[in-house]
């Protein structure tokens, strides 16, 4: 099994190499200005809007024009006209700042025009380490109020690995939220903690009553999916009604994943990828009640962010998925059909460790990176 994994894994990095070769060329005029990038479907410009980022997280655009990025360290950015104000959010909870842990997604309400909520995901210290912490709180200029702790995930760990996360909206108005294995892999296996899973709430905090596992009194009534090892992408296609997620391997085996209810993803039972010693994590990549994904990475790009887009400013990556890459620091624009994999270019390559995508109400693509630490807007060029 594991010489069948190896000779597939290589198919793929070779099937990609005609994308890479375009990605090299691109990422050699990132920094010129005014320089078109040319890729498979579409020409663009990159605006650097600002480069004094550390490890920027997460984006949300409000109604008055202001932009909000996250920062790990604990700080929410405040932008306007697409420019840094020099302002920060003030009044946010101390964070557990440790290894991967922090200040990571936010996302406002659907509604967000008429309720003003915003939710962030968060980690939380507190006695024996920290958590993964959902609030949501209302702005008064860049004031946070009527601040709520929507879910705090158990146990509480000192661990400084894979704390998730990512929130999401469905067309119905239930929120999701993502949450990593905390480094240990039984986790991810145990309906009895909040670690490696999809959480599935109403959003005001509320558990829905038609969670998959709410009427099992061993279970944590919150989990839509389990046997997730670390995501840090999700994003809803609300016109084919399907959560899509990606998902950190270890020394291999990214996974993007089409997330259904109450469906088991297998780690650390099966995996494509290794440990990072190079010892073998699980001889299988397969079993019976466990999902496969739509598509992997070997070796792993460590996904990070991803973006559906649904906008009109590049009409040839219309529905397309883009996806943040860390490690491989670059981004990947996938071609899916209905919750199936079909292609992948890789756009600017070498720009940086890739945190997040994203969609302006407008529709243009925005991408945040760290090391260096920039906010870019991609302008559609003829």
């Amino acid at each position: 099994m594991k010489s069948l994994f190896l000779l597939t894994a290589l198919a793929s990095v070779l099937s990609l190499s005609s994308c890479q070769n375009i990605g090299k060329r691109n990422g050699e005029n990132l920094t010129k200005t005014g320089v078109a990038v040319k890729s498979e479907k579409a020409t663009f410009y990159i605006d650097t809007l600002h480069s004094g980022l550390d490890n920027p997280w997460g984006i949300a655009w409000l109604p008055d024009g202001r932009i909000l990025v996250t920062e790990r360290k604990g700080e929410i950015f405040v932008f306007e006209n697409e420019r840094y104000t020099g302002k920060k959010i003030d009044g946010f909870p101390e964070i557990y700042e440790r290894g991967q842990g922090g200040l990571m997604d936010i996302q406002r309400h659907p509604q967000y025009a008429e309720n003003g909520w915003l939710y962030v995901t968060y980690a939380e210290p507190g006695q024996g380490g920290g958590s993964t912490v959902l609030i949501r709180f209302r702005l008064n200029g860049n004031q946070i109020t009527d601040l709520e702790t929507l879910y705090q995930t158990l146990p509480l760990s000192t661990s400084g690995v894979h704390f998730g996360s990512r929130i999401i909206f469905d067309k119905a108005g239930y929120l999701y939220f993502s949450t990593g294995d905390r480094g240990v892999k039984k986790n991810a296996q145990l309906l009895s903690n909040d670690m490696g899973k999809i959480h599935r709430l109403h959003d005001d905090g509320r558990i829905p009553n038609d969670n998959p596992f709410v009427h099992d009194p061993t279970a944590k009534h919150s989990i839509w999916s389990y046997g997730h090892r670390n995501m840090q992408g999700m994003v809803y296609d609300s016109a084919n009604d399907l959560i899509y997620a990606t998902e950190h391997g270890p020394r291999g085996g990214d996974e993007l994943n089409v997330v259904e209810k109450g469906r088991n993803y297998g780690w650390p039972v099966i995996t494509y990828g290794i440990d990072y010693s190079g010892a073998i994590v699980s001889e299988l990549t397969e079993k019976e009640g466990m999902e496969q994904p739509i598509h992997y990475w070997t070796p792993s790009i460590a996904a990070c962010g991803l973006l559906l887009y649904t906008g009109d400013k590049y009409p040839g990556w219309q529905g397309n998925l883009f996806s943040g890459a860390l490690a491989s620091t670059h981004v990947a624009r996938i071609e899916v059909s209905r919750g199936r994999y079909v292609d992948e270019e890789k756009l600017l390559q070498n720009i940086g460790r890739v945190r997040q995508v994203a969609q302006s109400p407008d529709g243009f693509i925005f991408v945040l990176t760290e090391g260096p630490g920039m906010l870019l807007k991609l302008t559609p060029g003829e």
